[in-house]
This record gives structure tokens, sequence and C-alpha cells, in this order.
């Protein structure tokens, strides 16, 4: 499936539909034998068996979880500039291809990747608050940067699955808003005060949901009986740049100017359109 990635791209409907909700799911575009793999490279990761270090990351100070943590929620960010199974996952033509698509991008990069582990019984403390990605992302330039949140396996109602505010990518930001809260139902007053609706992404292995830097999101306690695995890949237009701090500025080289660059291929590299 992978090696087609112009027949599975989103549709003019399907654009519309991202358009106006701020969301879209697509259908089965991965296979079982690339998630195995993605899974296996998970456990690697979690075990402290990598292939490279991330740059401008001698002292892994952006490591992220690690056993000592415990059976918590767990979020590792760049796992993919360490684990090669992960990188291959997250160069996938057909997810960046859909990406560029959505956003009427002729170019898309990597922004970084967040490694994602939600056990099972996590209660409240497995929520993540409603919040959205622009909030932490006010540093860049482009108001089009998205996120392709990429399962590895089949997505329940009980696995806790992250749930969007449609339609909220259009309305001014909420900035109150937090990842890190886990009070789900501070979101209620605003849903009902702008006749909006949340809808839970459950997905089959293989799907792919997308979603806009600006659309609130959040996700639940996981009930499943298994742990909710899976790799949310942050993506940014060909002509994102620099303009206040965030993480990527320490690990990024700088440009001539000295900004921080966006486009470094190291840290950030071009996913669209494949290369020749």
């Amino acid at each position: 499936m992978t090696n087609e990635p112009f027949t599975l791209l989103p549709t003019d409907d399907d654009v519309a539909f991202y358009r106006e909700n701020g969301y879209w799911i697509s259908p089965p575009v991965l296979s079982d034998e690339m998630l195995d793999a993605a899974e296996h490279g998970m456990r690697r990761h979690y075990a402290g068996d990598i292939d490279r270090e991330v740059p401008g990351d001698p002292d892994r100070s952006f490591w992220g979880w690690r056993p000592a943590d415990g059976d918590v929620l767990r979020k590792n960010d760049y796992a993919s500039l360490r684990v090669t199974e992960l990188a291959h996952l997250v160069s996938q033509s057909v997810i960046a291809g859909c990406a560029a698509r959505l956003a009427d991008a002729g170019e898309i990069r990597l922004w970084h990747d967040q490694l994602l582990y939600k056990p099972s019984g996590s209660n409240r403390q497995g929520n993540v608050g409603w919040h959205t990605d622009r909030h932490y992302w006010r540093g860049c330039s482009s108001q089009e940067m998205l996120t392709a949140w990429v399962p590895f396996h089949d997505i329940t109602e009980a696995h806790g699955p992250v749930m969007f505010v449609a339609g909220s990518h259009r309305r001014d930001e909420q900035a109150d808003l937090s990842f890190f809260d886990q009070d789900l139902t501070t979101i209620d007053h605003y849903v009902a005060e702008h006749d909006l609706r949340i809808v839970t992404a459950t997905l089959s292995r293989g799907q792919v949901s997308f979603h806009h830097c600006k659309t609130i999101h959040g996700s639940g306690p996981n009930h499943s009986g298994e742990a909710r695995r899976s790799i949310a890949i942050h993506l940014q237009p060909g002509d994102n740049h620099h303009i206040a701090t965030h993480n990527n500025d320490r690990l990024v080289a700088p440009r001539p100017d000295g900004a921080p660059d966006y486009a470094d291929p190291d840290v950030c590299p071009r996913l669209w359109p494949p290369a020749r």
C-alpha cells in the first residue's frame, strides 16, 4: 500500500472535510508489517537500544519517559531520530503526501514526533488534556502545521482514543487549555456555547488520523486491557520558519542569518515530495 502514495491521497471532498472540521481520518494506508516493525522499534527505544543520538542533544535531555518512571503515560520526543524502524514509519510518503494535500503545501517536513504509550487502567491519570498544538508552536510562522497520529493497533472507544472538537480550528484559540490538565470537563461549556461537537477517532490498524494545529483535541483513560501504543508525527509546510523559541531551536543548525533552520535535514528532513 505504501508504494502507491499518489493513489491514496485525500480527495477534494476529503480536503474540504478537513478544512471544515479540522481533522480527517484516512482509509487503511499502512501495512501490518510496517506497524509490526514500528512496535519493535518502540520496544527497542524503551529498552535504550537506539541506532543514533538526536543531533544537538548529547546529554539526552529530550529523551522523555524512562523505565524508572513506572507504568504511567509515556511520551518520548524525537524517537524517530533515534530508532531506524520508527524513522522508516515517519518517512512514509503516503503520510506526508496526505499532509501536503490537507495543508495545501508543496513541501512537507518533519517538525518532530512523539512516541506515545497509554497504559490500561490509567483512569484520569492517563488523560491527555484538551489543547491545541499551535499553543506550543507559536514560535513558528506557519498556521497550517498539522499532526498525523498513527496507532500501532486497532483503536476502540475503550483505548482512550484521540477526541477532536470539530471546527474548533476556525475559532479564536482558547489560551487556558493545557495538555497537562486531566480534567476533560473543562471544554463542555465552550463546546455548548459555540454549538460544536466532540468526535472520537476510533481507527482500524493501518488508518491514520490527521488534525490541524489549531484543532482542540485530547484523550481519556484507557480501559481496553492493553496499552494504547502510537506515534504522533508533527509536520510542517516547507515555508515554515522561526519566529520565537521552541525546543527544536536547540537541535537544528543555524541558518546564515543565525536563526534556527527548520529545514535542517538531520532534524527536520523533507518528507514530501518523495526523493527521486
